[in-house]
C-alpha cells in the first residue's frame, strides 16, 4: 500500500517513483492527504533531483486527471497556445481570434500576472465588463458561439497543480524543469485539445534568460506533451526587449486594437503567424505551416480577427462595440509623463524584467496574490533596441496613479535602458522551432 513516506523516501535517495506512485501523489495533493510539509517535501525532492522522462509524463497526466477533463464534440480542431511569459507580451489575444478566424475553436485557459510578467486575465479585465470566470456551460457556449474565449481555470481544472504551484512559491522550488512542465501542460491538457503550440520565451524580460535553458524547457514541453497524447510543437522567441513598445494591462490591450485594426504591424504579427502557422497545419487546416502563417496573418490584415475580438469581448460581458470604438471605453491613468534622456546615444540593451517591476511597483502587477490591480498604469512608447535617442527625447511615457509612482518609474525605465557609441545588432524574434 502506498503512501507519502514512503515514496517521499524514495524520492530523497533518488530512486525513480511509477507511474503508479506519481499518480498517488496527484491524488492525494488535490483531496488534501499529502499535508503541506509533505507536498513541500515532495516539490523539494524532485527540484534537486528530477524526474525522468516516463516520470515527467507520468507526473502530468496525473495532474491533468486529478480534476475535470473537458471533452468536445466539434466539427473543427480545438486548439490553443501557451507563453512562458515576458513583458508587452499580449500574443494571445490577437492569436485566439485569428485561429477562431481560420476555422478552429479556442478554448484557451489562460493565468494572471506572475512576477515581472503581465497576465492575459489582467489584460483582458481592464475592459469594462468583461468576466474571464466562467462555468463549463457557460465557456461551451462562448466557444461554440463565437469560435474562442480566453478564460480562467475553474477551481476543479488540475486542482494538484494549484495545491503544488502554492507549495513551490514559497518553498523556492518554482524553476523545477520537471514541475514547470507539469504545471502548465497538467491545466492544458485538461482543456481537451487536438493541438497545442507553446511560445518559450528567452532574454531578459523572460524568465528563461539564456537560450539553453529555454531550449532544455520547450523540448521537455513539447516531449511531454506529444507523449501524453496532445500534438505539440513550440517556437522560442526573443524577449530581450518589450515585444510591444507598451507594458501594462489597458496600454498592451490598446497595442492589440492597434494591431487588430490594421494601425500598427511588425514583430507581433510575425510571431503570431509562426505560432499560429504551424497549428493549422498540423491540424489540417492548412496546407503547410507557411500556408498557415499567411493564413493569420491575413485574418488580421483584412479585420476578420479584430470582428471576432469583438464578439467574444461582448459575449465575456463587455461593451458590443469595442472593437469599433475601444479608445472610449479603456481606462486612463490620471498622471501621464515623458521620461527623458539625459544623454544621447544608440539603445544597446533593455532590461525587460526591471521595466516589468517597474510597472508592478506602479500598481499593474501583484507583489502578492490578493494585490488589486490598476488597470490604467504602466509604461508606454517605450524604445526599441538599436535606436538612436538624442538627449531629452523620450525614452518611454510614464501612466502611473499618482506623481511619487511616476517619480520612481522614470528612475526604473532610466536604469533599465542602456544608451551608448555605435550601432547595435537587433536580435532576431523568432530564435528557434521545436518538434
Amino acid at each position: 500500500m502506498m503512501d507519502a513516506r514512503g515514496i517521499l523516501g524514495k524520492l530523497r535517495h533518488d530512486v525513480a517513483l511509477s507511474a503508479d506512485e506519481l499518480t498517488w501523489v496527484a491524488g492525494a495533493l488535490a483531496d488534501g492527504r499529502l499535508s503541506a510539509a509533505q507536498a513541500g517535501a515532495f516539490a523539494m525532492g524532485v527540484c534537486r533531483n528530477g524526474l525522468n522522462e516516463a516520470g515527467r509524463v507520468a507526473l502530468t497526466r496525473a495532474m491533468c486527471a486529478s480534476g475535470h477533463v473537458l471533452s468536445w464534440t466539434l466539427d473543427k480542431p480545438v486548439l490553443d497556445k501557451h507563453s512562458t511569459g515576458g513583458v508587452g507580451d499580449c500574443v494571445s489575444l490577437v492569436l485566439a481570434p485569428a485561429l477562431a478566424v481560420c476555422g478552429a475553436y479556442v478554448p484557451m485557459i489562460s493565468g494572471r500576472g506572475l512576477g515581472h510578467t503581465g497576465g492575459t486575465l489582467d489584460k483582458l479585465e481592464a475592459i469594462p465588463g468583461v468576466t474571464v470566470m466562467l462555468d463549463e456551460a457557460r465557456l461551451r457556449e462562448v466557444v461554440q458561439r463565437v469560435g474562442c474565449a480566453i478564460v480562467g481555470a475553474t477551481g476543479d481544472i488540475a486542482p494538484a497543480d494549484r495545491r503544488l504551484y502554492a507549495v513551490r512559491d514559497v518553498t523556492s522550488t518554482v524553476d523545477s524543469l520537471d514541475l514547470i512542465t507539469a504545471s502548465i501542460l497538467s491545466k492544458k491538457l485538461a482543456a481537451g485539445l487536438d493541438g497545442l503550440v507553446l511560445d518559450v520565451k528567452v532574454g531578459s524580460g523572460a524568465f528563461m534568460k539564456d537560450i539553453g535553458a529555454a531550449r532544455a524547457l520547450a523540448q521537455a514541453l513539447v516531449g511531454t506533451a506529444n507523449a501524453a497524447g496532445c500534438p505539440t510543437q513550440a517556437v522560442i522567441s526573443d524577449m530581450s526587449q518589450p515585444l510591444v513598445p507598451s507594458l501594462g494591462n489597458a496600454l498592451e490591450v490598446a497595442e492589440v486594437m492597434r494591431v487588430l485594426t490594421g494601425e500598427q504591424t511588425g514583430g507581433i504579427v510575425d510571431l503570431c503567424g509562426a505560432l499560429g502557422g504551424g497549428l493549422l497545419a498540423r491540424a489540417g487546416l492548412a496546407d503547410d505551416a507557411d500556408a498557415g502563417a499567411r493564413q493569420i496573418v491575413g485574418a488580421i490584415a483584412d479585420g476578420r480577427a479584430a470582428e471576432r475580438f469583438g464578439a467574444m469581448i461582448a459575449a465575456l460581458g463587455g461593451p458590443l462595440r469595442f472593437a469599433e470604438d475601444w479608445q472610449r471605453f479603456l481606462p486612463k491613468a490620471t498622471v501621464v509623463r515623458e521620461v527623458a534622456a539625459v544623454s544621447g546615444g544608440t539603445v544597446q540593451a533593455i532590461d525587460g524584467e526591471a521595466l516589468g517591476n517597474a510597472v508592478v511597483d506602479l500598481g499593474g502587477g501583484r507583489v502578492v496574490e490578493s494585490d488589486p490591480v490598476d488597470p490604467a498604469v504602466g509604461l508606454a512608447r517605450v524604445v526599441r533596441v538599436g535606436a538612436r535617442v538624442e538627449k531629452g527625447q523620450p525614452l518611454a511615457v510614464i501612466h502611473a496613479a499618482r506623481p511619487a509612482q511616476a517619480d520612481r518609474a522614470a528612475q526604473a525605465v532610466r536604469d533599465a535602458i542602456t544608451l551608448g557609441a555605435g550601432d547595435v545588432a537587433v536580435p532576431e524574434l523568432i530564435l528557434e522551432r521545436v518538434g
